[in-house]
């Protein structure tokens, strides 16, 4: 198989002499015009530019939101639900400088079709302008009002997201568990961005990274910690795990993240936390964005939801 799953039983220590350096065969070709560095001090406000682009236009099927606490969402509902019924959280990606909801508009639709869910998609404020805990409190204002919707069943609300997103949902796990009103039913930890430690490693063999280098995420992380108590806003440096939501973690073998998602989905499961893992052998950091139709990126996502779809099945009475 293209990507193997397993469940990890101990924390994780990574010989990165073991991680193949070839690219899957079916990223060889786009891995070739992907970039090493996208993201630096001078490009942040050029990509903003851009992405403001994005969306001028709202299509019909999606609800753009303004909550009371002034954070932004992007609303997807499935066709025809009855009663109240799942929902998932996602947060997008942007190494905690970049990005907006509406970048992942065609995958908050398939994850409403699919999971037959209503998907939020929230717009948290960027770092460094907000730094830690501004993007946390913004997430956690957009779950607290999806799981008191109508059409959501509050015992079946999941959060997810992908890179930065990842990141950012794995720090949302805690505060949700710490407050303790909305029960999460599930993570999805998509490449998460989850230890700024990553950045000062030397002996990481960075020849496969694309899309997310060690000096642009050294930059990412000191942009969104600021003065932050780095032991409470990063994940990977908390030190109770326990009572978290059972987790699913996707991570390629040539992502920089690659080593330390696989050391925290080992501490989850050592912790009493299910996490499911799914490692892809010669995929670089977003992938599946890239190359969105290739059939490493749908066994990605179908992994993924097939986590989601068992979740969210109702509790036996």
């Amino acid at each position: 198989m293209v990507v193997t799953t397993a469940v990890l039983s101990e924390c994780t220590v990574v010989d990165t002499d073991r991680v193949p350096t070839e690219f899957h065969p079916e990223l060889r070709r786009i891995a070739r015009f992907a970039p090493r560095q996208p993201v630096t001090a001078r490009t942040v406000p050029l990509i903003r530019a851009l992405t403001r682009l994005q969306g001028l236009r709202d299509p019909d099927d999606v609800e753009v939101l303004t909550l009371a606490s002034g954070v932004g969402v992007r609303l997807y509902r499935p066709v025809g639900a009855q009663g109240p019924g799942p929902a998932l959280l996602w947060i997008h990606g942007g190494g905690y400088v970049i990005g907006r909801a509406v970048q992942d508009e065609a995958l908050c639709r398939r994850f409403a079709s699919v999971l037959g869910a209503t998907v939020a998609s929230v717009d948290y404020r960027l770092a460094p302008e907000y730094p830690y805990p501004t993007p946390v409190e913004d997430c956690y204002s957009a779950l607290t009002w999806l799981a008191g919707l109508p059409a959501v069943d509050p015992k079946r609300v999941a959060i997810g997201g992908a890179s930065a997103g990842g990141g950012l949902a794995a720090a949302l796990a805690f505060v949700a568990r710490d407050r303790g009103e909305v029960p999460v039913a599930a993570q999805l930890l998509v490449y998460p961005m989850l230890d700024d430690r990553s950045a000062d490693r030397t002996d990481v063999d960075d020849s496969g990274h694309r899309l997310w280098s060690q000096s642009s995420n050294r930059f990412g992380w000191d942009a969104y910690l600021g003065d932050a108590d780095r032991n409470v806003a990063v994940p990977a440096r908390r030190k109770d795990l326990h009572e978290l939501p059972p987790a699913w973690m996707g991570v390629g073998t040539l992502d920089l993240f690659h080593d330390e998602d696989l050391a925290y989905a080992g501490r989850l499961n050592a912790a009493g936390v299910p996490c499911e893992v799914e490692v892809v052998p010669g995929a670089f950091h977003g992938f599946d964005a890239l190359a969105a139709k290739a059939q490493v990126s749908q066994s990605f996502f179908d992994s993924q939801c097939g986590m989601l779809l068992r979740a969210f099945e109702p509790a036996a009475a």
